[in-house]
């Protein structure tokens, strides 16, 4: 989606935190922090870090001398992200785009990103940056979602805007769940030139104690709300509309589905 990176300003990574993070978002984080720090590195790259639910939980996991670098290209959401950490925590916050990253050669024991590399332009070479600014025998930790039926809450998403913008339905809630073959992805890796991944499934159920919270999360923190005042359409209405539909679809918990996909440079 061109332009992207400009969309996740304003109140967009507030809303980004704390609408969609409780919800879907850091469970899968802690799970990822988790698995780097069994990997026992002495320094970790994550990309599309967004506002740092995941670059939270790896400082308080690995050990304070480890190294830890978190990039996005969207500043308004690495600056709500610094927003997290104390002065004399040792956190590197950099814009950097994860197809070109600003790194040196065998950088990182390991790369991490959350749910990001679908929204890369040119998967092929984040993968390849990915591949070069890792230690040999490094590991590349990174998320996928799965499917809309795996995940109906991103179904629920876009077919709301549809009934908002119905000859031409926005297409954000499309992206997320575009990359959940696994053939495909161990096809992408190997090409990058890894070694063999691993591939997990990871599902659970997570309450829906507040679908008010999570329609706003889905509407303001994601480039929807600001595509639907660009079309005329009061992001207000359309929040209203997305919480009745989580209840009435979804009603107290929904099920989440995500791939955590592990890859070695030999």
């Amino acid at each position: 989606m061109p332009g992207l990176e400009t969309r996740f300003s304003g109140t967009v990574p507030e809303n980004y935190d704390s609408g969609l993070g409780p919800f879907i978002f850091e469970r899968f984080a802690e799970e990822m922090a988790r698995r780097a720090s069994d990997l026992h590195p002495s320094s970790v790259l994550e990309t599309a870090a967004g506002t740092g639910i995941v670059t939270r939980r790896l400082r308080d996991r690995i050990p304070p001398q480890c190294a830890l670098i978190a990039t996005d290209l969207n500043c308004p959401m690495l600056d709500f992200a610094a927003l997290k950490f104390d002065e004399d925590e040792s956190v590197g916050i950099e814009a950097a785009d994860a197809c070109r990253l600003p790194f040196d050669d065998g950088a990182f024991d390991v790369v991490i990103c959350q749910f990001g590399v679908m929204f890369f332009p040119d998967r092929g070479a984040s993968y390849a940056e990915a591949l070069r600014v890792l230690k040999p025998g490094g590991t590349y930790l990174f998320s996928v979602w799965g499917s809309w039926n795996d995940n109906p809450f991103g179904r629920i998403a876009y077919s709301v805007g549809a009934e908002f913008c119905p000859n031409d339905p926005p297409a954000f809630y499309k992206i997320p769940f575009s990359y959940h073959d696994a053939g495909r992805i161990r096809s992408d890796l190997k090409d990058a030139g890894f070694d063999e991944p691993t591939i997990d499934t990871l599902t659970h159920r997570k309450a829906l104690d507040d679908p008010a919270l999570f329609a706003r999360g889905i509407v303001y923190g994601n480039p929807l709300g600001e595509e639907l005042v660009e079309r005329g359409i009061d992001p207000d209405v359309v929040c209203n509309r997305m919480a009745e539909a989580l209840r009435a679809q979804l009603g107290e918990s929904m099920p989440v589905k995500a791939m955590l996909i592990a890859a070695t440079k030999p």
